[in-house]
């Protein structure tokens, strides 16, 4: 799909430190930056877990639990949200002295997301005195009710929306309540489970619990918050960036725990200069393959691993779970595109939506196929692939302007028979629908995308910051930049605007472009443009090449360059 590079338009500035780069100023206006308080990453800005409805309700059980040394379940999910949560309350509640933890998460395959029923009847027989659902449980209405049943007590922590009715749970912890105030709507799993360990610590800080011995320093854990922050793709606003900026901080500085080291090892990452996409693009796919394909158990051991050694194998393992996801993934972007070519795609008359079924996919991966051909097309998309019972499984990704879970709610309303379960956020959700509603549901997922979305969001746009200035390209102007951050969702990375003239390109690998080009300073600069169209490039008829482009520091062997990150390459005529 043709996409259109707009630069963003000029923001008022003025209400920044003057001491900012002016460039820098601009871009932090632009991605609506309204005060300087908003820049200060120190943990001091971070806002008060008193705001969490129910949180005093969850210190009391806590509290018990800890005096009574009660067995405690932490019931986690298959994702890398959902094992960093279930990390962070495992070495986190070790910190304050609970002896006996344990933690279960759901096979994806058989029993799927959250505490369902069959999930609820295991720990029945488990016996646990206390169960802490991590980065799920909002939804979990009648596993709840089976657990509470057997006298176990339930505490919920979760980011998820609410729906019509909340579960029967003691204490139900989530920015996401109706009725809970804590302004970080967009936290993650594994910072409400952060959050719920400050609080502990608060509680019994002011029954004295901590006079005999010092209170534990939860800051350890950040490694992991920050990890579990961006993996799960949620929005970066003020309180986010600055979980993620002083987990980062502790990488860089060396204060990680040796699962972390291992997966920046076995990614061929620097610790001292990972940044936030590091995060993204590096080690989360390696412990989200865990899920994906085998049993997240091997990842939650991954961050709890104490020895470097027993991390670094764990570590390896997940490389080769993951080698296999990407292998599993692009067979089925083969003959997902086999289908969409069928229907010959074009800009003009791409479809408002996809939805695409086949029984052999795999369902630890039909995610990210969801989440490529999104990108690809820009339209909201939904993969289903073969589940058990005659039901079937999908993942839905979506764009700016489409709720994902609200649309599907509303389908769920209007037609009641359609959907057996559904969950997750505006950007992305899950769902299963019995397999001979297949069509319906996609006719009628395709009529509500259509009536939903307009002209404008359909629109492929690549916003950039516009074009730079001669004198920032140069290394100590990308520092800045990286220093600028942590970027993400929400809270874009730079991207820059410019025509260049073109004087090498070459396929490196199967499918990346490296180009030398030269601006209008005279300057060469070294390009990459990944996963490019191997039809289509190299051209050697093209002169000029208009970029948006990313600045980088390249490393190799321990020289640092220059270096554009293309995020969108065209031929200029």
């Amino acid at each position: 799909m043709k996409k259109l590079i707009v630069a963003r338009d000029h923001h008022d500035d003025s209400h920044l430190p003057n001491h900012l780069h002016p460039v820098i100023k601009q871009i932090y206006a632009s991605r609506q930056v309204n005060h300087a308080d908003e820049l200060n990453n120190s943990a001091a800005t971070l806002h008060d877990f008193k705001l969490f409805k129910d949180i005093d309700k969850a210190t009391a059980l806590l509290q018990h639990a800890l005096q009574a040394q009660s067995k405690v379940l932490i019931v986690g999910d298959f994702d890398a949200d959902g094992a960093t949560s279930t990390a962070t309350l495992m070495q986190g509640l070790a910190m304050f002295g609970f002896a006996h933890l344990d933690y279960l998460v759901p096979d994806r395959f058989s029993l799927g997301y959250g505490l369902s029923p069959a999930l609820a009847e295991q720990i029945v027989t488990m016996a646990p005195d206390l169960v802490i659902t991590v980065d799920n449980g909002i939804s979990c209405i009648a596993g709840i009710a089976i657990v509470k049943a057997a006298g176990i007590k339930v505490l919920v922590t979760d980011h998820h929306l609410q729906g019509e009715q909340l579960p029967n749970a003691d204490a139900i912890v989530n920015p996401n309540r109706h009725d809970c105030q804590f302004p970080s709507k967009s936290i993650a799993g594994v910072g409400v489970a952060f959050y719920l360990l400050i609080a502990l610590r608060s509680a019994l800080r002011d029954v004295g619990h901590f006079e005999q011995q010092p209170p534990p320093n939860l800051a350890d854990l950040l490694d992991i918050v920050a990890l579990g922050t961006v993996a799960d793709v949620v929005a970066l606003d003020a309180n986010n960036r600055t979980l993620v900026h002083q987990g980062l901080a502790r990488i860089r500085s060396g204060k990680t725990r040796p699962g972390i080291t291992a997966l920046i090892e076995v990614a061929n990452r620097n610790a001292a200069r990972l940044s936030a996409s590091d995060f993204g693009f590096s080690l989360a796919p390696r412990l989200n393959a865990a899920g994906r394909l085998d049993d997240m158990s091997l990842g939650i051991a991954c961050l709890l691993a104490t020895d470097i050694n027993q991390a670094r194998r764990i570590a390896g393992e997940l490389d080769s779970l993951n080698h296999e996801r990407r292998e599993i993934e692009q067979g089925m972007q083969v003959e997902a595109q086999a289908v969409l070519d069928k229907l010959a795609f074009s800009d003009e008359q791409t479809p408002d939506a996809i939805c695409l079924y086949q029984g052999d996919w795999h369902q630890g991966v039909i995610g990210i196929l969801a989440g490529r051909l999104k990108e690809k097309y820009h339209r909201p998309t939904v993969i289903f692939a073969g589940g058990d019972n005659g039901e079937i499984k999908g993942s839905c990704r979506s764009i700016e302007g489409l709720h994902m879970r609200d649309l599907l709610e509303r389908l769920n309303t209007l037609h009641p028979h359609l959907i057996s379960k559904f969950g997750g956020h505006a950007m992305a959700a899950g769902l299963s629908i019995n397999e001979q509603h297949f069509s319906e549901f996609k006719r009628e997922f395709e009529q509500a995308v259509s009536a939903q979305l307009s002209d404008e969001h359909k629109r492929c746009i690549i916003l950039t910051d516009g074009e730079l200035a001669d004198d920032c390209f140069s290394m100590e102007f990308a520092n800045l930049l990286k220093q600028a951050g942590p970027w993400g969702q929400q809270f874009p990375e730079p991207v820059f605007e410019h025509t260049f003239e073109l004087v090498q390109q070459r396929i490196v690998g199967e499918k990346h472009l490296k180009l030398v080009l030269k601006h209008r300073s005279g300057r060469l600069v070294d390009a990459i443009a990944f996963g490019v169209d191997v039809r289509a490039w190299p051209d050697t008829e093209a002169r000029f090449v208009k970029l948006a482009y990313q600045l980088d520091i390249n490393e190799f062997r321990g020289k640092f360059s220059l270096q554009l990150i293309a995020r969108e390459l065209q031929k200029v005529p």
